[in-house]
């Protein structure tokens, strides 16, 4: 065995043990949140929700579930799964076409969850920095929203040239007559689904 064989050993199976803890309860917090929030705005908490909310949690603790202990997970997951539910309905507000949730789910939660490890995020942890709440100061907090604005431009800047680049050579969308007729059918002369209503009796 190398030098501090059993001890790394022991401190990889401890941290991976937290992180996933982390990942986990952080990811039930969530679709806890994302529900409530739902049965808050609209009246009823759906399944999708809940299969939303899973995902906004687990996009959240991404990159926290090795620098926080359980309870912060719990906080960044609850947050997550709180804002995501509520982002995904600017879509209808702002009129933008995002059928998959991935601004409300995936943009949302990936900044919720980096900034909020600068508030979070404990020695204790893994990752052995204290956020704010911990009495790191402002200075981690600071570097994670840096993180995350530098992350949103470049990504925002390199889209934008694939987005243009789309537009003018195949273009993005195909005619509204040809969705609404159905997108299988326009561009494959077929449908997918063959969805018809039975009314005969049933052949069970």
């Amino acid at each position: 065995e190398g030098d501090g064989g059993p001890l790394d050993t022991a401190q990889f199976m401890s941290e991976t043990g937290v992180t996933f803890l982390n990942t986990t309860i952080a990811t039930m917090a969530a679709l806890l949140a994302w529900l409530a929030v739902e049965k808050l705005l609209h009246g009823k908490a759906s399944s999708l929700g809940a299969a939303s909310g899973i995902v906004a949690g687990l996009v959240a603790i991404t990159p926290a579930c090795g620098a926080v202990e359980p309870v912060g997970a719990i906080a960044i997951g609850a947050i997550s799964g709180a804002l995501c539910s509520w982002a995904v309905g600017l879509k209808y507000r702002f009129g933008f076409d995002d059928s998959f949730d991935v601004v409300g789910v995936h943009l949302v939660g990936g900044i919720v969850g980096t900034v909020l490890i600068g508030l979070f995020s404990s020695a204790a942890a893994p990752g052995g920095i204290d956020g704010l709440l911990y009495g790191g100061g402002l200075g981690s907090l600071g570097d994670q929203a840096g993180a995350a604005a530098f992350a949103i431009v470049w990504t925002g800047v390199l889209t934008a040239l694939i987005a243009f680049a789309i537009k003018y050579t195949i273009g993005w969308r195909i005619d509204e007559e040809d969705e609404v007729e159905g997108i299988d059918f326009a561009e494959h002369g077929e449908s997918a689904y063959d969805i018809a209503t039975n009314t005969g009796s049933s052949h069970f």
